[in-house]
Parts: C-alpha cells; sequence; structure tokens
C-alpha cells in the first residue's frame, strides 16, 4: 500500500479491474464472506489484468502471500484493485488489493490483499511470449 500522510485516508493501489457485491451464498458458517469467494474473485481481476497485458490468453500460475485483514459482510460493494509488479518473457505477476464498502454505514476498508501469477499461453494451453509494445 501506499505511503499516506496522518491526515489522509489510505486509498486502494491499482486500477479497479472488478467490482461485484457480496451475497448471502458466498457466506461461512458464520455469516461472513467466504475467503474462498473472495480469492475467486482477486483470481478473476488478476487475470483480467494479465490478459490485457498479455494481449490474449492466460492462466494462473501461482497465489503468493495473501492476507485477510478483516471480515467482508453481506451486501457490501466489494472491489479488487489489481497492479502489474513484473513482466516477465512469459509471465505477468500481479498485485491485488481488495476494498469494500458497507452501503448502510459509507465505511470503505481495505479487506485483502495478495499476489498472483499469470503465463501467457497460446490457443494449445503451450507457454507464449507476452508481447512487448
Amino acid at each position: 500500500m501506499a505511503l499516506h500522510h496522518l491526515d489522509e485516508e489510505p486509498t486502494p493501489t491499482g486500477t479497479l479491474t472488478l467490482q461485484t457485491l457480496s451475497m448471502p451464498a458466498d457466506t461461512n458458517p458464520y455469516g461472513d464472506i467466504f475467503g474462498g469467494w473472495l480469492m475467486s474473485q482477486m483470481d478473476l481481476a488478476g487475470a483480467i489484468l494479465a490478459q490485457e497485458v498479455a494481449k490474449g490468453r492466460v492462466t494462473t500460475v501461482a497465489v503468493g502471500s495473501m492476507v485477510f485483514l478483516r471480515p467482508v459482510p453481506v451486501g457490501a460493494t466489494v472491489s479488487c484493485y489489481a497492479s502489474a509488479q513484473e513482466i516477465g518473457r512469459t509471465s505477468i505477476r500481479t498485485m491485488i488489493e481488495v476494498w469494500i464498502k458497507v452501503c448502510k454505514t459509507g465505511e470503505v476498508a481495505k479487506v485483502t490483499e495478495g499476489e498472483f501469477v499469470y503465463v501467457a499461453i497460446d490457443d494449445n494451453g503451450r507457454t507464449r511470449p507476452v508481447p512487448r509494445d
């Protein structure tokens, strides 16, 4: 996360890539949003960014460290922000931040972040180089 002055509110890092609503069907037994659902949203957001960078098909090859900072309540707007951290010959390493907005209170908070790595693949599923502009 970017450094901020003490009087500034933290803000998301990256580009808003995916936004959705947390629903009751996605909860764990305690009524909070299941971490696996949140992780799948992050993977989708990272893939959207990676396929733009790779100009085509990509697949997830690794998920790095993930930190869950707080539970996500049902009904929150879930926003995934993605940024490309490193572009290799065939791979794109991304950082995904997830922020929520709770409609009832207007509260905005970062809930998790994680590193996702994708590899560019061709129509046969074989690794291909990431195009350089």
